[in-house]
């Protein structure tokens, strides 16, 4: 993955030197924030399982883990680096109690959707204004989409196997490019 797109790619360039030197996994997380100062959670062995604090490099609180989806992604624009004064997040904590909710039923229609909601407040918080996610989505039948809070990383969610072949030129036709296509969630 190229880094600066937000998903991770410096954390885990990070954690891979960490690992091979022998580093204990406990000290992972306050190592690559002492030279970053912001951290993304890949390195927990259930990263999509936690409340993530990035810029202090703790976990806020346990999830469940999300139902079994399959994402589309690609990245909108050029890579934007983490910048790790940069604390201007939008705030999403009122989404925790139905995310919760969603999780522990399964409801991935309704994950989907808060998911498309965070997204949404940080596109709306950082831009860019021409961000087709709404439209490809809806050009897609995706449930949902998602973005990195810092980067260009654009994830759009579907229902296991409902995913349309011609997705990834939907997205070089929107500008997106990198397009990939992965599995997440479940109890995997």
């Amino acid at each position: 993955l190229p880094v600066g797109v937000g998903a991770g790619a410096s954390t885990a360039a990070l954690v891979a030197l960490a690992r091979a030197a022998g580093i204990a996994e406990d000290r992972l997380p306050s190592l690559c924030l002492a030279v970053e100062g912001a951290t993304d959670p890949l390195m927990l062995p259930h990263p999509d399982r936690v409340i993530w604090a990035s810029r202090l490099a703790q976990s806020k609180g346990a999830l469940g883990a999300p139902p079994r989806a399959d994402i589309i992604g690609g990245y909108f624009g050029e890579p934007i680096r983490t910048d790790a004064a940069d604390s201007g997040f939008a705030d999403i904590a009122d989404l925790l109690p139905a995310w919760e909710s969603a999780v522990a039923q399964g409801d991935l229609p309704q994950v989907a959707r808060l998911a498309r909601i965070s997204a949404d407040r940080t596109t709306a918080l950082r831009g860019p204004l021409d961000d087709p996610s709404t439209i490809l989505a809806q050009r897609l039948g995706a449930l949902g989409y998602a973005r990195a809070h810092t980067g260009s990383a654009r994830a759009f969610i579907f229902a296991p196997g409902t995913a349309p072949d011609d997705a990834e030129q939907l997205l070089a036709d929107h500008g997106l490019t990198g397009a990939m296509r992965f599995t997440t969630g479940g109890d995997a």
